[in-house]
């Protein structure tokens, strides 16, 4: 496979992930980090792989548009540390704003690029056959009063079913459900989360995350299946850690 595909927060625990196996496809990947150490060892000194270190947010337009330029894909990665800090401090908007920026940055450069956002099964998407109990949607509403990360990545989501509008990239908001460090394995997608996310929560593999953002990038088809879409994410089988 080809093509340029830009990865923000690439350092992360899925987004290493992502990278390794872009490259492992054949794909040249942009990373933002904030820090070079944290990138995997495997990926360090391929050169398909080209770093820009800085925190995103404190890029110019300009700079975020050189980094879209000449891109397939770009896959935001970016979440908040599960810290007091990370939690409550700033910037309480991270994914949002980083989603408006690089939206707007692909829609500035004329570019086609593709944007895949990394959710969360938390985040209701009303325009699919998204039921959710009342307990459910009791929780996930305090969540969202209380606690910023899960209203940010609410405001990311309806940022791109609402506001990308003519001109702005295609997407997909990928959800996971509980996260595990575990390989690759099968896994099933769905529209709409299949089980409560609070109370029977289904598990989902960090790399299964990862393989799925790279088939949206290299299959035409899964791409073509789901834009536009909020698919969840789940491991076929039950995860070995619960």
């Amino acid at each position: 496979m080809s093509g340029v595909v830009l990865v923000v927060g690439a350092t992360g625990a899925t987004g290493r992930l992502v990278v390794e196996q872009l490259l492992g496809r054949g794909f040249t990947v942009r990373a933002v980090v904030r820090s070079v150490d944290r990138l995997p060892e495997a990926v360090k000194g391929n050169g398909n792989l080209s770093v820009t270190t800085a925190s995103l947010l404190d890029l110019t337009d300009k700079e975020l548009s050189e980094l879209v330029t000449g891109c397939t894909a770009v896959i935001s990665c970016l979440g908040h540390n599960l810290t007091f800090k990370g939690i409550f401090g700033q910037p309480r908007d991270l994914v949002f704003v980083a989603t408006k920026r690089l939206c707007e940055a692909i829609r500035q450069s004329a570019e086609s690029a593709r944007y895949i956002l990394m959710n969360t099964t938390g985040v209701i998407n009303p325009i699919e056959n998204d039921r959710r109990s009342l307990s459910d949607r009791a929780v996930l509403c305090t969540l969202g009063w209380f606690l910023p990360p899960h209203y940010d990545n609410i405001r990311a989501a309806r940022y791109l079913r609402t506001d990308t509008g003519s001109g702005g990239p295609e997407w997909v908001a990928v959800r996971p459900d509980g996260l595990v460090d575990e390989p690759v394995t099968e896994y099933i997608l769905h529209p709409a989360p299949i089980t409560s996310c609070i109370f029977n929560a289904g598990t989902t593999s960090r790399a299964n995350v990862a393989h799925f953002m790279c088939e949206l990038v290299g299959n035409r088809t899964t791409w073509d299946d789901w834009k536009g879409r909020m698919p969840v994410v789940l491991n076929a089988k039950p995860s070995k850690a619960t």
